[in-house]
């Protein structure tokens, strides 16, 4: 779980949040190697004071400096459109998880059995204990095979809601009137907070 003075991303536990990871520093490298080639540039046109009478119709450097970002786009876009594939595709899922969010409380089916179902309610500040956390710490916690292909299936009953897990990669609106499915793949057992 992340504390206040977590720096960097927390650690993953679904192939999904490794490969958003992966992104991150992917895009961050890409934008750090474009931060200091501006700075330098910039640096440079304030600290000398060469002039080229051939740069205003140079027509090859305009050319270079509208196609060069073009090329630095598609580094960002192609694994960002993989990302995104990979993020909303299913595959045959071991378990289903019906989450309907209420207004301060969440309601969970396990579709494949036969009346399974809870409320999952948020413990007030006044009954948690010494090692709880405030604000994430519910009465009823889900429990989830680790290892397993799982889907969640997440809708509400009243308004618009935000059904999250950050170390699975996982989020997700509930939308009253609608189903909207994602899926999960756990690569440890563990308490995770969202």
């Amino acid at each position: 779980m992340a504390t206040w003075n977590h720096i960097l991303l927390i650690d993953s536990n679904s192939p999904l949040m490794e490969q958003l990871n992966f992104f991150h520093d992917h895009t961050l490298l890409i934008i750090t190697l474009i931060t200091i080639l501006v700075g330098y540039n910039m640096l440079s046109l304030l600290t000398n004071s060469f002039i080229n009478r051939f740069l205003l119709h140079g027509q090859l450097i305009e050319i270079i400096w509208t196609i060069l970002p073009a090329i630095i786009l598609l580094f960002i876009a192609f694994p960002s459109l993989r990302l995104l594939y990979l993020l909303d595709e299913t595959n045959k899922p071991s378990l289903t998880l019906k989450s309907i969010g209420h207004q301060w409380y969440w309601s969970y089916e396990y579709s494949d059995f036969k009346n399974i179902e809870f409320d999952s309610y948020m413990i007030p500040s006044a009954e948690l204990n010494e090692d709880d956390f405030r604000l994430l710490d519910v009465d009823n916690r889900i429990v989830l095979p680790n290892h397993t292909q799982i889907r969640l299936i997440a809708t509400a009953t009243d308004v618009i809601h935000s059904w999250t897990v950050p170390s699975l990669g996982v989020k997700i609106d509930a939308t009253p009137g609608r189903l909207n499915q994602t899926n999960f793949y756990m690569n440890r057992s563990g308490l995770f907070f969202g």
